[in-house]
């Protein structure tokens, strides 16, 4: 007996070791997407929000998610601008690397470039949207409205309120505010659809482009014929599979490559073009690179020249790959006030104090539904499915992104209501009703 136990307790240890080992060379890639994911939502909150990494663990990463991420450890190095996480201490190791005004990257086997971008500008004085002064209606409903936290939403974090081109009512939860940056998630899709619409306006880009020069592999088969407007429906017919909280075609490409559109253009085309709809963040990323190697000059800084200095977004930090690639589906910080500008310019059709942002036309090509999504998406990426799975609302339009974050812009009531959190989708929380109530209490 006593041999017989010595023997199973060697077998057990020499296993532990061995189970040990392997997770230290060959952790498998769940533990690898954890880890990465960790260590990139606690380095863009330290270094673009300014908040508590300790916190940022808890609350965003382990509170909502896998029950594997509470196993997450992190060490941030301030002077080196860096988060690190492990797996149960040791296993998975992930580094996020910070940048002035590129945000957070993952970076694995390649080096990050050594560019940043400079601070903007602050903003004059003056009213939004030229200036940040805001004159909040003190309308008693609008007021409950904006209290009442079964509209807002558990998790809400920020709610901004546009009517006729100005802010008339605003809430924020305890350690967030109006100078507070946060992500968007796929509310960047609609993004990304805005800076190719200004390459469009100024000549450099058409929606009939295919993608082949910046994807030339792709000439070798019937991805050929994929053009930029078929990739901006969804429906390019290339694989793809965007399910969250497992590997996935979504968080391999966000958490387990250098090079996101290496990884995303590598997919085969899995039906007909313009036959299905597939919803893909792999498709905005690979049009990052598209519409960057249109680019003669600094693509880096074309979002901000093009598009956010003239809206007065001077908060936006848009993050990118390795190979500096913006990552166009999924990595865009602005402030609630910020979101608001954008949504604001959808409302407007693209026109900005007196100039022509997007081309006249674009928002209204925007706006059209997408056959074979049963007329849920729109062409340049956004929903006309309200938030919940609720049915289209009159003519509005939505940006939707992961955890509860919104844009509904409301054509036919002069408004926009943007509203961000962290709210998981179990929850299924809608802002519509929020924007049907506040409808209501202005009046129509």
């Amino acid at each position: 007996m006593r041999k017989a136990l010595k023997i199973i307790v060697g077998t057990v240890a020499l296993l532990a070791v061995a189970a040990t080992g392997y997770l230290l060379i060959a952790p498998p890639d769940l533990l690898k997407v954890g880890t990465n994911y960790s260590a990139k939502i606690v380095c863009s909150n330290v270094f673009i929000a300014g908040r508590d990494p300790d916190e940022v663990l808890e609350i965003d990463v382990q509170a909502p998610g896998h029950p594997l991420l509470k196993q997450i450890s992190i060490e941030v190095d301030r002077d080196a601008q860096t988060v690190k996480a492990w797996m149960f201490g040791f296993f998975a190791p992930a580094t996020s690397q910070y940048r002035d005004g590129l945000g957070c990257t993952n970076v694995h086997e390649a080096a990050l470039s050594d560019r940043t971008l400079a601070a903007p500008a602050p903003l004059p004085a003056g009213p939004w949207p030229q200036g940040d002064d805001v004159s909040l209606s003190q309308n008693p409903e609008i007021l409950n409205i904006m209290s009442d936290n079964e509209l807002l939403g558990e998790g809400y974090r920020a709610v901004v309120v546009v009517r006729n081109g100005r802010i008339v009512a605003e809430a924020y939860a305890d350690g967030f505010d109006e100078n507070t940056p946060l992500l968007g998630w796929s509310m960047t899709k609609t993004v990304t659809a805005g800076l190719i619409g200004t390459l469009i306006k100024s000549g450099r880009m058409s929606l009939d482009d295919t993608l082949i020069d910046s994807y030339p592999d792709w000439s070798q088969d019937n991805r050929k014929d994929i053009t930029v407007r078929d990739m901006l429906a969804m429906s390019s017919g290339l694989q793809w599979n965007e399910e969250y909280g497992d590997v996935s075609d979504v968080t391999r490409m966000l958490y387990l490559n250098d090079d996101m559109v290496g990884f995303a253009s590598g997919r085969d085309a899995g039906a007909e073009i313009g036959t299905e709809f597939n919803y893909s963040s792999g498709t905005s990323t690979m049009l990052s690179r598209v519409w960057q190697d249109k680019l003669d000059k600094d693509s880096l800084s074309y979002p901000r020249d093009a598009l956010f200095k003239p809206l007065g977004m001077t908060s936006v930090v848009f993050e990118t790959d390795t190979d500096d690639t913006f990552v166009g589906s999924s990595y865009m910080y602005a402030t609630a006030r910020d979101w608001a500008r954008f949504g604001q310019l959808l409302l407007q059709n693209g026109e900005w104090e007196d100039q022509q942002l997007l081309p006249e036309g674009y928002t209204d090509w925007m706006f059209e539904p997408v056959e074979v999504s049963d007329n849920l998406y729109g062409k340049g990426h956004l929903w006309l499915e309200a938030p919940g799975g609720y049915p289209p609302f009159e003519d509005s339009v939505w940006l939707q992104g992961h955890d509860g974050q919104f844009i509904g812009v409301f054509p036919s009531h002069d408004m926009v209501v943007v509203r961000l959190g962290l709210t998981p989708s179990r929850l299924e929380y809608s802002s519509l009703p929020l924007a049907k109530e506040l409808i209501a209490a202005f009046g129509e």
